[in-house]
């Protein structure tokens, strides 16, 4: 199952989210996933965690999974196909009954190794999300791991978080959070711009130090950055918390760093506003 998790391609999350999906069914006693049920679920993990999009098409990594030699739909033949396209229509799907399940092969190895669950869904993860996400991530596909298991990673630099948070004077970019238990900063992160999952280089200039709740916010396309002004989604919303923490900062300028050569590099900017920022940018008075 390495090859479906290997290197990422414009964020392409969404088989990671289905796979993820499965294997927590898996662990659940539930092999055979229904596209009726798996399409409200499917979607709103998308939603949450996957690349924004203007339209939702669950189908997709549903049905192309397959050609990654892991999965195998369960489908009539004769199905009526999407104008255009080599994927069923998605009414076809429902009306048909349409049902998937991972590969024999796949089957039989997890089977007979119940570590391997684990073993992959961190692999998963790891290649494909910030760290910041993945408990929720777990959390909303209904996986536990409770084993342990050696990941061959990509390495990260044990010095990128003292180099981000020094270049910002130990405050957090949005909002100045700064608080330490001692001499040691709390609750404050460096987050890189452009995922390192993606390929983002740990620079000065490819994070930001951010508190906690601005780094998940962040991360999730709650908010991006362009020319220096933090923008807040128009998807995002709320009610307590939500005009202290994001709207007060929208339209206003982030904090800059020590050094002009560790200012946010703009490519790195549009990455994120490209591939995480959901919906559109509210309106700036």
């Amino acid at each position: 199952m390495t090859s479906v998790s290997g290197s990422r391609a414009a964020n392409a999350t969404h088989k990671p989210l289905l796979i993820l999906y499965a294997l927590g069914r898996w662990q659940r006693g539930q092999s055979v996933v229904a596209f009726r049920q798996t399409e409200p679920d499917l979607t709103a993990l998308m939603r949450e965690f996957g690349a924004p999009r203007k339209s939702d098409h669950p189908e997709r990594p549903f049905w192309h999974l397959q050609r990654d030699g892991v999965w195998t739909v369960h489908a009539p033949s004769g199905l009526a196909l999407m104008t255009g396209g080599d994927i069923p229509r998605i009414g076809e799907l429902r009306a048909r009954d349409v049902r998937a399940e991972f590969s024999p092969d796949v089957q039989a190895a997890l089977s007979t190794d119940p570590r391997l669950v684990a073993a992959i869904a961190r692999r998963i993860l790891e290649r494909h999300f910030p760290e910041s996400l993945h408990r929720d991530i777990l959390r909303a596909v209904g996986l536990t791991l409770e084993t342990t298991t050696t990941v061959t990673r990509r390495k990260r630099d044990p010095a990128f978080r003292q180099r981000v948070l020094k270049a910002y004077e130990y405050r957090c970019a949005v909002c100045g959070f700064d608080v330490r238990l001692g001499s040691v900063s709390i609750a404050l992160d460096a987050a890189h711009i452009r995922w390192h999952q993606a390929g983002g280089p740990e620079t000065e200039d490819n994070g930001f130090s951010l508190c906690v709740l601005h780094h998940k916010t962040f991360d999730l396309g709650a908010f991006t950055v362009r020319e220096g002004i933090l923008l807040v989604s128009d998807q995002a919303n709320g009610t307590t918390g939500f005009q202290e923490a994001l709207m007060a900062h929208h339209g206003r300028p982030v904090r800059d760093p020590q050094r002009p050569d560790w200012k946010p590099e703009p490519h790195h900017l549009e990455w994120h506003g490209r591939e995480v920022f959901k919906g559109e940018a509210r309106h700036c008075d």
